[in-house]
């Protein structure tokens, strides 16, 4: 068994170098990237671990002895075990309900959840619409925008890769990060493992990234380094009927389409990311009971592959491929187009 002091030793040594893992992420984007730093919110979930910190946990890994430091590794790597659960420290605001379950089922098409359209709206505004719904001046109730993962951050990649990420390891999984039967945890692993393990439908290119650096390079490989990226500025407005103010089109090349990416809630941070055909991406802003956000909506142009039952066809009253169907892109979520370098 590693020895503690040891393991205190290294901990204490890479307090010293806390932003080490920020100033790495940073670096692995402007190498990769042709833009300016990341924005802060995405350079917050960058893991904070050391080269010291990574080296110590990877050792407890391979020993089989990190159950034995689980509390430490929680810590340091700010990611969610059975001690710190996902929705409570995601809900800091009490005025809000629970994080919805259409907050992360945004990106199922193949296949129909169980609930049914009513339920759908009585968790507050449409997870999918119209782009004729949208429209200045008009109004609408705005489902929940938050990041279901927003206190966590990536773990490094040496790391993720060592995670046994898969819904048949699902069982060494929990054990790994301490996730008991009680807690929230439990039913968001297998859900996320099953979503990032789905068939992509005709047209689709789709994977979970699992780090900072496995991020940049599905959007790197997908879109080239000439890119830029687009986000919702805050959850403000979520479960509101806000006043729709200025919607501008800012990307309309079907031949070229976007990357979009999801966060997903698991006890690190993973997006789900994909690229479809025929996606234009909006700017809306919208007058919230406290401020004007600024969203960014993405509109689907070809549904013809998308399940006959999906709750989008249900809530709007057509079928696959008759109609263009939208939804907004939450908060910490990401669009990213091509630039012409």
């Amino acid at each position: 068994m590693t020895h503690p002091i040891l393991l205190l030793g290294l901990l204490i040594i890479a307090y010293f170098s806390g932003s080490q893992g920020e100033n790495s992420f940073s670096q692995y984007w402007e190498e990769h990237i042709g833009l300016p730093l990341p924005p802060h919110w995405l350079a917050a979930k960058a893991s904070p671990l050391s080269l010291h910190q990574i080296a110590v946990f990877m050792k407890l890994m391979e020993k089989n002895e990190l159950a034995c430091h689980l509390h430490s590794f929680c810590k340091e790597a700010n990611v969610a075990c059975s001690t710190k659960t996902l929705v409570k420290k995601t809900m800091n605001d009490t005025n809000l309900p629970p994080i919805a379950k259409w907050n992360v089922d945004i990106v199922v098409y193949e296949h129909s959840p169980n609930e049914t359209p009513l339920s759908v709206s009585s968790e507050g505004g449409l997870p999918f619409f119209r782009k004729s719904m949208v429209k200045e001046g008009g109004f609408m109730f705005v489902p929940d925008l938050r990041d279901p993962m927003i206190y966590t951050s990536f773990l490094p990649r040496p790391l993720a890769s060592k995670i046994p990420f898969s819904f048949a390891q699902i069982k060494e999984l929990k054990k790994l990060f301490g996730v008991v039967d009680a807690s929230n945890m439990t039913s968001y692993i297998p859900d996320t493992l099953k979503r990032c393990e789905k068939s992509p439908i005709r047209g689709e290119q789709s994977t979970c990234v699992t780090s900072a650096e496995d991020l940049i390079d599905f959007v790197v490989k997908k879109l080239g380094h000439h890119v830029r990226m687009w986000s919702t500025e805050s959850a403000e407005g979520s479960y509101e009927s806000v006043t729709i103010g200025d919607v501008k089109l800012i990307h309309g090349n079907l031949s070229e389409p976007p990357a979009l990416c999801h966060s997903q809630p698991f006890p690190f941070q993973i997006y789900y990311c994909h690229v479809l055909q025929k996606v234009k991406i909006y700017a809306v802003d919208i007058h919230a009971r406290k401020k004007v956000n600024h969203l960014i909506m993405a509109c689907h142009y070809d549904t013809s592959t998308w399940n006959t039952n999906h709750h989008a066809f249900k809530l709007l009253g057509f079928g696959p491929g008759l109609i263009e169907v939208c939804h907004w892109i939450n908060e910490n979520g990401m669009v990213w187009t091509k630039t012409l370098g």
